[in-house]
Parts: structure tokens; sequence; C-alpha cells
């Protein structure tokens, strides 16, 4: 059985968590350039732990900015098993209100300046992520959520836009309207779509701060009330995090969604055709099945 390493990627307020052991930063490198920062490291109810700031501590990063390929090698390099994303979004629905959880479950990719995949020329792969969130981790984020309180609604499509502009009313009517998405925000891809690739089960807990600008009562999105919402949940979302080592437990089984396999038959190029460069670079996130010439 492997060892349990929960990964955590979010906002400055997640990572200051009580009873987080032998917590340091650390930096690690990786091929893809650097992570938004440095890891902070530790043990948290006995299981192995990381916490990633998305955008870097001080938000330095914006959403296109973001290295995201550096940011899950990173976590792949430390050893994490299951991320855990959590962000703000806006809602476009009446029932999913600010200071909400939403559990993600499906997304619509909008975005056009960034990076989506590990692999490329030289060391062509297409996994699935018709299912991009593990419904295993999810289960757990949702009995640690509700746990502390607050109000969790289980499933939801996440438009995920460029960004770093909020969206305008008639691209807000359209996502809600005509395409029947949940929520908006504007870092779950290709996160999501990257952490398949490298083989990690990815949960996303979305953060309700508003309701974009479809809402009639409710007008154009202000960063202040953001900032408001999301530090009124802070407590929150650091007590879901504390509880999610008692739920997961120190040893791992295999994903039952197949998760940490989704390379299994998703490499296309014959080994002699494979660019080593890119291969090198590869060696965390694909390394379990090129060393075996797996997908041939």
């Amino acid at each position: 059985m492997a060892e349990t390493m929960i990964g955590v990627i979010g906002g400055s307020g997640i990572y200051e968590i009580d009873g987080l052991e032998d917590a340091k930063w650390r930096e690690v490198r990786s091929p893809w350039g650097d992570p938004s920062d440095k890891i902070m490291t530790g043990r948290l109810g006995g299981v192995r732990f990381a916490f990633l700031p998305r955008h870097g501590r001080g938000h330095v990063h914006t959403p296109t900015s973001v290295p995201y390929r550096a940011n899950v090698d990173a976590l792949k390099r430390l050893g994490v098993t299951d991320i855990v994303s959590v962000s703000a979004v806006g809602s476009f629905r009446e029932d999913y209100a600010p200071g909400d959880f939403v559990l993600v479950d499906q997304f619509v990719d909008r975005t056009v300046a960034r990076e989506g995949t590990f692999f490329g020329r030289g060391c062509v792969a297409h996994v699935s992520v018709a299912h991009p969130t593990c419904p295993r981790l999810t289960d757990a984020c949702e009995e640690a959520a509700r746990a502390t309180g607050v109000t969790v609604h289980r499933g939801g499509t996440y438009l995920a836009m460029e960004g770093p502009q909020f969206s305008t009313l008639a691209e807000s009517r359209l996502y809600r309207d005509v395409w029947g998405c949940d929520v908006i925000g504007m870092t779950g891809m290709p996160e999501a779509k990257l952490a398949r690739e490298a083989e990690i089960c990815y949960a996303s807990v979305a953060m309700v701060t508003d309701y974009d600008s479809w809402h009639p009562n409710h007008g154009e999105v202000d960063v202040t009330e953001i900032i408001a919402v999301l530090s009124g949940n802070a407590d929150r979302g650091r007590a879901m995090v504390a509880r999610l080592p008692g739920l997961l437990g120190p040893g791992r089984a295999p994903c039952p969604h197949g998760c940490d396999r989704a390379l299994d038959h998703a490499i296309l190029t014959a080994p002699e055709r494979r660019d080593p460069a890119l291969v090198a670079k590869l060696d965390a996130v694909a390394g379990r099945v090129l060393h075996k010439g797996a997908g041939t």
C-alpha cells in the first residue's frame, strides 16, 4: 500500500493550519519552470501534507501567469497522491450563494493562453478527462466540509475563463442561461487536466464569493466583497483541510476510479520516436509508464 500525501493548492488562508507538524517551506525544482512559490510541507494528523499558494505569497501571479505545469510537477515530485484545489468562484445559481462551498465535478475550459499539457511533439499522449475530478477524494472533501457547518453543494460545472478581468454581462448570461454552467472561475483549468496527466487524484472545492454579473440584484463583481467573503470562510476552509487526513488515512490503496493509472494506455508515440529531452522532463509525471515502455 502506498503512502498518502495530501497536496492543497489554494490561497494564503489555508496553510495556516493548526496541528501541522514539522512545517517548513521547501524549494522544489521542476523542469517545467519555477512553481508559484516554495511549498509548505509537514505532517497533519500523521499524514504527509503539502500546501502550494497558487498565486504565490503576496498574490504575484495572474490566473494566466500561474505556472500550472511546474506546480503539478513539483507536487508529484514531492510524492503528492491527492490534490485538493481550493479556489474562489462566482455563482450562476441563486441557490449557490456567497459563502457556500461547491464540489465541482465538471469543467468547461475557455482558457486560451495557457500550456494545458505536459506532452507534445516527440511524446504524444491522450488522457481521458470525461470525469475530471476524483469521486473518492471528493467524498472526503464533502464529509470534511459539511462537518464545519458550511453549506455544501455536491456537483457543479465550473466555467474556466482566462481572466484577469471578470466576465461581461453578455458572457455571464451565455454561460448561465445557454451553457448551463454553475460557477465561474479563472484557475480550475488546466490544473485539473494536468493533475490527470500526472496521475494524481484531484478534487475541486469552489468557494462562492459572488453572483458574477448576471444577477439583477447584485450588479457587477466587487473585489472588496469577494475578499470579505473569502476572509469569512477562511476558518472553515482550514477546518475542512484539517479533517482530510483522518478521512483519507496514511495508507493509500489504488484509486478505484483509475486516476492514478490514467496513462496506462495514453502514450501513443513509439519508444524509438520519442524525444529524449521531453521524456527527461516527464520523469516525474509519466515515469511510471515511460520507464516500462508502456502505452505502445
